[in-house]
């Protein structure tokens, strides 16, 4: 495996990068500023037409069709172009490779029906809508899918669906027009697990729909939002089951496991970030007759960050690379898992570290540091907590050492092996 950018992926992370500090990095200070007023900023829209115009635009979906607007590029090939993209929070959007949108898109490319990709896929590859992934419920723990109750039953010609869901991701953006819900199918048996829900198609304006709130995470209130809705009777037309009736935990998987990697490989600019501004302030800051920089512990802070940055990157990379190559060793579920246990965690150290260096100031909106400490202390929950991901690694490894089971008895030694000679062949 060669981790180093391919000559692909250099071109394009030179293009994108010179657009965002032409044309993202100007603006920062402007779309800042709107946010906290709660607006949504018109200028955007016109950078994302620009963006479009460049190729620089659904570079994360590898399986783009032919004719679509937009560059495919492999997870591992897009992997440098993401991280570029997490150092601004809102640079994402304007490439149209922002979560939930991404995942979505995937869904609709690989199970979506001629009609449903017509109507829905193809504006959200133009980037005329924006939709949102309703899963997560506050009645259940959302750590085990599989018991979330919000119901799906069949009347006639219709799905009707009812339930409640929180912590949507993208549902306050005005141009969300689409929410896919993970429902239970009312038919199923109770104690029917990994079978038992589907994933329905629900406009955001049909009735029934109520968007009750903007959960702030963390004190932090998020543009696009963190929705609370509430799915009143909801009815669409049969045609809006996406996938197979019963298929809905499969698919919400197979959506998961990708968008997890981009969250992680967006970590990894944040990151980045982070570290670069510790080090100039480190460079420019004196205490004690001279600059932090040559306090010890401030160059182990540093020091540390490097190499957990580094071995993040290696793992995130290996786990794009097993996504590119359906031959590769049949652990991607736990890379995954374990790449989002590992970003996580590593975007709240190296975070807290620099807000150590830059003092008072780490923690004002001066700096992008402490949304990136809030940001990766919900990580830590977001697409399932630390303790599931954790319980995926360790089921795989257990699991491989059931097949191996005795293999390493060779490597004790008793009293007996000991008192035995010798016998060379």
């Amino acid at each position: 495996m060669d981790f180093s950018p391919s000559p692909l992926a250099a071109r394009w992370l030179a293009r994108l990068e010179a657009f965002q500090e032409r044309y993202l990095l100007p603006h920062n200070a402007a779309w800042h500023a709107a946010a906290a007023r709660g607006e949504h900023p018109a200028f955007v829209a016109d950078l994302r037409a620009l963006a479009r115009e460049e190729g620089l635009w659904n570079l994360c979906l590898p399986r783009l069709p032919e004719g679509a607007p937009g560059t495919p590029l492999s997870h591992q090939d897009y992997a440098p172009l993401a991280e570029a993209m997490g150092r601004l929070p809102w640079a994402a959007e304007v490439f149209n490779c922002h979560a939930p949108d991404s995942g979505n898109m995937e869904l609709l490319l690989r199970h979506g029906s001629a009609p449903q990709r017509a109507r829905w896929l193809e504006p959200l590859l133009a980037g005329r809508m924006r939709s949102a992934f309703a899963m997560t419920e506050p009645d259940v723990a959302s750590s085990d899918p599989t018991g979330l109750p919000t119901e799906v039953r069949r009347e006639g010609d219709a799905l009707v669906v009812s339930g409640r869901k929180w912590f949507i991701t993208g549902a306050a953006h005005p141009d969300c027009r689409l929410l896919v819900v993970v429902c239970r199918n009312a038919d199923a048996p109770d104690d029917e697990r990994h079978g038992a829900h589907s994933l329905v198609l629900v406009p955001m304006d049909a009735p029934g729909v109520e968007r009750v709130r903007n959960i702030p995470v963390l004190q932090h209130t998020a543009l696009d939002g963190h929705c609370e809705l509430l799915l009143r009777n909801v009815r669409v037309p049969v045609d809006h089951l996406l996938g197979g009736w019963g298929e809905g935990f499969a698919l919400a998987q197979s959506r998961l496991g990708p968008g997890r990697v981009h969250h992680c490989m967006r970590t990894l600019g944040q990151c980045e970030l982070a570290l670069a501004l510790a080090c100039d302030r480190a460079l420019e800051r004196r205490a004690f007759g001279k600059p932090l920089a040559q306090q010890a512990n401030v160059q182990e802070w540093i020091a540390e960050s490097r190499l957990e940055i580094d071995q993040a990157r290696l793992l995130v990379l290996r786990t794009a690379w097993a996504l590119d190559h359906p031959e590769a060793p049949p652990d991607l579920r736990e890379g995954i898992a374990a790449i989002k246990v590992v970003a996580a965690r590593l975007q709240v150290r190296v975070v807290d570290r620099a807000i150590q260096v830059f003092g008072a100031m780490g923690l004002s909106p001066d700096t992008p540091l402490a949304y990136f400490l809030t940001w990766g202390r919900a990580l830590r929950l977001m697409d399932g907590p630390d303790e599931v991901h954790l319980r995926t690694v360790a089921r795989g490894e257990l699991r491989r050492a059931e097949e191996q089971r005795g293999r390493w008895t060779d490597y004790f030694t008793t009293p007996e092996q000991m008192a035995a000679p010798v016998r060379l062949r």
